[in-house]
């Protein structure tokens, strides 16, 4: 078992197991063939949606402003608290779908607290794989989300939402790889919480930096300031648009970008060695 232990046992949706070192990184080309999804200055690419339907409040919603995206920027701190209606949930979807790829963002929390801030305290995310565009979507989420009473880090966790897929987790439902004792679940949907301990800036007024590494329906990886917090093998989905949240805090993002690949790569190139 000894011998064992420095290696990550996956197994994928072809029904095999790859045996993967776990004390190095690597990846291809990892700094080359990224694009930029956000041009600093519009939303051009991108189209909005609300849970009300409204457009020109979702203008209001997604500002472009100083090479940032700032949402919420044109409401006022407070709206619709707690009354939970939430009419100003929303999305800003690329135009386009994507299946295999690395998504990159950014993000940093501003002041504003808004909808249902007092059940989900500092709560937006990016989706992907998203088949139907309604608020919220069928897809993945990496959620991006910090609980300041609790002091507890949810940026990283998935939510799944009409898609399914296997994943590791400690004995107390947290993820945790499986050269570091994390054990395979049943096939779900639903809420997987990243790994605990991970970097964060909470309220520091720091930026954040999150990767999401997908290949089709082969599996998908979540990254939080350069640390695996998630990953998950045998997605019942394989493409969809991408999209960043508003919902219950002022957040901004910025240096959105993507890189796309022709073919599947494998996972063990995106994992420690």
């Amino acid at each position: 078992m000894k011998h064992l232990a420095p290696y990550l046992a996956l197994a994928v949706s072809t029904g095999f197991v790859l045996l993967l070192p776990l004390n190095s990184f690597g990846g291809p080309d990892a700094e080359a063939g990224f694009t930029s999804l956000f041009n600093g200055k519009d939303l051009d690419g991108w189209y909005l949606k609300l849970r009300n339907g409204d457009l020109e409040m979702a203008r209001r919603v997604f500002v472009a402003e100083d090479g940032m995206v700032h949402v919420f920027k044109g409401l006022p701190d407070g709206s619709d608290l707690g009354t939970g209606v939430n009419p100003t949930h929303g999305m800003m979807y690329t135009k386009k779908s994507y299946s295999r790829f690395i998504f990159r963002f950014e993000y940093k929390w501003g002041t504003k607290r808004m909808n249902n801030f007092d059940k989900y305290q500092y709560d937006a995310g990016m989706y992907y794989h998203v088949s139907d565009d309604k608020i919220w979507p069928v897809g993945l989420e990496y959620q991006v989300r910090y609980d300041h009473l609790a002091g507890v880090n949810h940026t990283g966790d998935y939510v799944a939402s009409g898609v399914f897929f296997q994943w590791y987790a400690d004995k107390d439902g947290t993820f945790l790889l499986p050269g570091e004792g994390g054990r395979l679940q049943s096939r779900k949907s639903g809420q997987h919480y990243a790994k605990k301990g991970a970097k964060v800036h909470g309220l520091d007024g720091q930026w954040n930096l999150c990767e999401v590494i997908v290949m089709g329906d082969q599996y998908s990886i979540h990254k939080l300031n350069g640390e695996i917090v998630n990953l998950a093998t045998g997605l019942t989905a394989k493409e969809g648009k991408l999209g960043l949240q508003s919902e219950t805090a002022e957040v901004f993002y910025r240096n959105i970008m993507i890189k796309e690949f022709d073919k599947d790569i494998p996972i063990e190139d995106f994992l420690p060695r």
